[in-house]
């Protein structure tokens, strides 16, 4: 499958309308800490959080009144963000359904398909958000898809909202957003493996536990920053470094001859697969 991507400029943000936010966790949190840091006023969101302890985090974060339960006061709001866990999402809908029908909504919760969403609320203005756990530090990586009702106006409000936690994607068939999940939403995971095999090895090989933690992360983060800023691709920046008969060369024909890169493919896809289930498992409510 050929999977089409757009990526959209950063412009200067303009005044936002309300927001909701049903679910007051991380993800929740990153966004509405990265538009507070933008300038948006604590009173522009109204954020839904049945746990007291988030609702107490949110208060001495960002001074935001967190209510347990969904009321008319959604009403107010031109944005419905959805922050729930996919297991919670059908019934987390009851109560706003009726005070939130003329919002767009938007799903970060992985998974639930966007017929779905627009079953369970009644409207065709979904937009469906995977996120990654780097958003927290606004170095984030998210895949976006918009149902065909959504408008351009909608889209460019969503990019408002998202922007401040790292780099979007929109892609244009919903089926893509798996693979999305399946290497970005879990890719962090991915290079917290990976970090952690280096700093077992550095601490096998005599180096201190914190030497080998800093270089290990500073690799990735040096390589990664490489990548992004590079004309090349990857595969020429490490055939750059890998000289025959060198250091390197004797642990990318390690890595080749375990057949690593066909294993960390295989994974992938199984993210992938997983990500299908989850939607079809959560999705029927």
């Amino acid at each position: 499958m050929t999977i089409a991507v757009t990526f959209l400029p950063r412009t200067a943000p303009s005044p936002l309308p309300p927001i909701a936010f049903i679910g007051g966790g991380n993800m929740a949190s990153a966004i509405i800490g990265g538009l507070i840091q933008q300038g948006a006023p604590a009173d522009a969101f109204e954020v839904v959080e049945p746990f007291e302890e988030a609702r107490t985090k949110l208060a001495q974060s960002f001074g935001i009144v967190a209510k347990a339960e969904a009321g008319e006061s959604l009403s107010r709001c031109a944005v419905v963000v959805w922050a729930v866990k996919p297991q919670t999402f059908a019934d987390a809908t009851k109560p706003v359904r009726a005070n939130a029908s003329q919002a767009l909504h938007l799903s970060v919760a992985a998974g639930i398909p966007s017929d779905s969403i627009t079953r369970w609320l009644g409207t065709e203005r979904v937009v469906r958000a995977m996120p990654n756990t780097p958003a927290l530090v606004g170095k984030g990586m998210t895949g976006l898809f918009a149902r065909p009702a959504v408008a351009s106006a909608d889209k460019a409000l969503v990019t408002q909202l998202l922007t401040p936690t790292g780099e979007l994607i929109w892609v244009d068939a919903e089926p893509a957003l798996d693979a999305v999940t399946a290497m970005s939403g879990s890719g962090p995971a991915y290079v917290f493996y990976f970090i952690e095999a280096m700093t077992e090895a550095g601490v096998e090989m005599g180096l201190t536990p914190d030497q080998a933690q800093r270089l290990a992360i500073g690799t990735f983060t040096g390589a990664s920053a490489l990548a992004h800023s590079a004309t090349e691709p990857p595969s020429v920046l490490r055939e750059r470094v890998t000289s025959k008969g060198g250091t390197t060369y004797a642990a990318i024909t390690s890595l080749q001859g375990a057949d690593v890169k066909a294993q960390f493919k295989t994974a992938i896809r199984a993210a992938q697969k997983r990500a299908a289930e989850l939607g079809e498992e959560f999705g029927r409510g």
